[in-house]
């Protein structure tokens, strides 16, 4: 948007709507600044080209498809992942066991980075097992 509003280019050219917003209200609100700040905005996929009426109007129908697409696939996510903690399995990253770690290296003196990078976890991660051991 930076470069938009130095006036760096003058058309926007996108893969796929939804890859340019998550929602409707956010492709609408970036269609309105894109037309103040004079852009177009081309969507390869959709074949919109927004500089046109008829680009606009058919902008509304495909945002609200491409909204209602990414809510079926986030619910259709959310569902797979309660199905399988339902059964026990494990969703994410595997946990680590560094805990005694943490505190062998912490009660030596080493700083919070310097256990970070000993372990090549981050500096939130040490401090939350260090609180939870605490």
């Amino acid at each position: 948007m930076s470069d938009a509003k130095r006036g760096r280019f003058d058309c926007l050219l996108v893969w796929k709507l939804d890859r340019l917003g998550r929602s409707l209200r956010h492709l609408v609100n970036l269609l309105a600044e894109f037309k103040a700040l004079d852009i177009g905005l081309v969507s390869l996929r959709e074949s919109l080209d927004l500089t046109t009426p008829m680009g606009q109007a058919m902008f509304g129908m495909v945002a609200v498809m491409a909204e209602f697409e990414r809510s079926l696939i986030r619910e259709r996510v959310v569902s797979g992942i309660r199905h399988a903690q339902s059964k026990g399995i494990h969703v994410g990253r595997p946990r680590l066991d560094i805990d005694r770690e943490i505190l062998a290296l912490r009660a030596s003196g080493l700083s919070y980075r310097a256990i970070a990078r000993a372990l090549h976890v981050s500096q939130p991660t040490v401090w939350k097992r260090l609180r939870k051991t605490a």
